[in-house]
């Protein structure tokens, strides 16, 4: 994907620019009054639920300051949990905790945070410190997700996720993300994370990028990426192709994380996912993209159908 800053090779290659996805794609097909229905990540979960779409257990919620010291029976109940705001964005304000013992609640890093400083964080979510133009907030408490097997030395204290990108109900472009030290633990590209592209048709690993520079190992542990095959692969193209009838949204991000018990999960849906997901598979998404929009609409097609579409014409 070198010397792609050319205007003509970007064309050749169907790369999608920020301007393009901006105005021909978010703005032309997703309805700005249904924005809230991913911006608000407890909106999301009850969406989901109504719909059937696995989702990370609900633990508990706090929308009042009174009810923030409160939070501790809540938490009494569950060795390791994870608190964010539900209109944050980027993974800002996201606390996860793995257990908790006479030392206070250790973070992934090993690093041990207090009483006082859970009560300061979740404070920060409600007064809109993380959240989307600084509103107020609620803070969210979500069960833990303990990840599949199969990500073992592949990610650096942060859970591995799927994103998908779904237009029209179909699932047309995938990537997994990695955290590494120099993304600290979060799944953020431009954070330092690794993409590793994701063939649609069988979820087994295409390329990986870190920097946008193409890569072999995990640059922590040093596994190697072209072995990922991601177990669930159907399930997880029927669970992102759900999410286009649920949030209403026609152009969206789905992330899908793999737990160990429950297999996939839909984390959290975006309104205006990034475009290093073509980075990642070397490949653009307009002529997907394209396929897409010629297709003949006067039959609403049914979700197997979707995925079984992006399995036979995704496959590159």
């Amino acid at each position: 994907m070198r010397n792609l800053a050319n205007p003509f090779t970007l064309r050749e290659r169907g790369i999608m620019g920020m301007n393009q996805r901006n105005f021909s794609y978010i703005g032309r097909y997703n309805d700005r009054a249904l924005y809230p229905n991913v911006d608000d990540k407890l909106k999301t979960k009850t969406l989901a639920l109504e719909y059937g779409i696995a989702v990370p257990d609900l633990i508990g919620v706090i929308r009042y300051q009174h009810q923030v010291t409160h939070v501790f029976d809540i938490l009494a109940k569950h060795n390791g949990f994870c608190i964010k705001p539900a209109k944050g964005s980027g993974g800002k304000g996201i606390l996860v905790i793995l257990h908790s013992d006479a030392n206070g609640y250790q973070k992934p890093s090993g690093d041990y945070v207090p009483k006082d400083e859970i009560i300061r964080h979740i404070s920060n979510i409600l007064a809109g410190l993380f959240s989307l133009g600084g509103t107020a907030d609620v803070a969210v408490i979500e069960a833990l997700i303990e990840f599949d097997p199969i990500f073992d030395g592949l990610s650096h204290e942060g859970v591995p996720d799927i994103r998908l990108i779904v237009f029209q109900g179909y699932p047309m472009m995938a990537m997994l993300r990695l955290s590494t030290h120099a993304s600290d633990g979060k799944a953020n590209l431009h954070q330092g994370a690794v993409g590793v592209g994701i063939d649609i048709a069988t979820g087994k690993a295409k390329r990986a990028v870190q920097y946008d520079q193409p890569i072999t190992t995990h640059p922590d542990t040093g596994k190697k990426l072209a072995d990922i095959q991601i177990s669930d692969w159907q399930q997880l193209l029927y669970l992102s192709a759900g999410c286009f009838e649920m949030s209403g949204l026609a152009y969206l991000g789905a992330d899908i994380v793999l737990d160990k018990q429950k297999g996939p999960l839909v984390l959290e849906l975006n309104a205006r996912p990034g475009l290093a997901i073509q980075i990642a598979n070397g490949i653009g998404m307009l002529p997907r993209l394209k396929a897409i929009e010629a297709m003949d609409r006067r039959r609403t097609k049914s979700i197997a159908e979707r995925v079984d579409y992006a399995i036979k014409n995704f496959n590159n």
